[in-house]
């Protein structure tokens, strides 16, 4: 060793170094040789401790790096150019924003014609694409949008171009469950009741997996609410109330504004309906059977 302390590592206790690698806090001896396992000697060092916190900070950071992209998707929120320029040189953004399909962002909404899987960003060109017929181009000076899944045609044969370009999303686009709306009023009924039924052992086990999927959970009812084109639509199903172990059967999916009155699902939009759908497949998922 020359006594200089190499990128990432920096000095801790009697002789050693110590870096975060792989979300680990890792050590070397004097000898510069990698230690399989941290010192105890090291355990409540300051720098070690440090460097804990740093990771937690790290994970905290992409979670809601990650969180923000989805809720852009979800939501179809339109991203300004000096934005992404910005946040581009984050790590933990770029991981959750690169290999996103991504589109400008028109007057009239996501201009689908233009759409391409997201590589680079810059502060003059603006997004810089791998688009579907397979030639790269940048985007100019946005806004963008990231299209939800259910606004794209033919997933399918994206999801075949993703592979052969070796896309890894950091956010479920292109393999998130999407629902498309059907045309007429008899089917579209049939999909709002189609998950109704469906039966719990147990409320608390319907209420938990409704808050391990990240739906807000109250007065019985597991609700998700999507804000399309500015206009706020809660999609709720019936949990059940009363004691928490009692069994119980899952209502049919509905639309209600903020105030909670009833919205005609034909009226909601195309996000708003997937999303609902969703939420009501995923619960209908973990449960145990349907009524007869």
């Amino acid at each position: 060793m020359n006594g200089e302390t190499e990128p990432g590592w920096l000095p801790a206790g009697a002789g050693y170094q110590v870096a975060l690698h792989g979300g680990r806090v890792v050590a070397r001896n004097a000898s510069g040789v990698r230690l399989k396992g941290l010192p105890a000697a090291l355990k409540d060092d300051p720098v070690v401790l440090d460097l804990r916190q740093l990771r937690e900070w790290l994970a905290r950071h992409e979670a809601e790096c990650l969180a923000e992209v989805e809720r852009w998707m979800v939501r179809g929120l339109p991203v300004a150019a000096p934005v992404l320029a910005r946040i581009w040189a984050d790590e933990a953004w770029r991981a959750a924003l690169r290999d996103l399909v991504v589109t400008p962002y028109g007057e009239h909404g996501p201009e689908l014609g233009r759409a391409g899987f997201l590589r680079d960003v810059d502060a003059a060109r603006g997004a810089g694409v791998v688009g579907l017929d397979g030639e790269s181009a940048w985007l100019g000076p946005g806004p963008y949008a990231v299209p939800h899944p259910v606004l794209l045609d033919d997933v399918g044969e994206l999801r075949e171009f993703a592979a052969e370009l070796d896309v890894r999303q950091g956010v479920a686009q292109l393999f998130r469950e999407a629902y498309r709306r059907p045309a007429g009023r008899a089917e579209q009924a049939a999909q709002l009741h189609g998950y109704a039924g469906a039966h719990y052992a147990q409320l608390r086990h319907a209420t938990s997996r409704a808050i391990a999927l990240g739906y807000a959970v109250r007065g019985g009812v597991a609700r998700c609410r999507i804000v399309e084109h500015g206009r706020a639509v809660d999609a709720v199903v019936w949990l059940g109330d009363g004691d928490p172990g009692y069994e119980t059967w899952l209502g049919p999916l509905q639309f209600v504004d903020p105030s909670g009155r009833d919205v005609d699902g034909a009226q909601v939009g195309p996000i708003t309906w997937s999303e609902g759908v969703r939420l009501a497949a995923a619960l209908h998922a973990g449960s145990t059977g349907t009524s007869e």
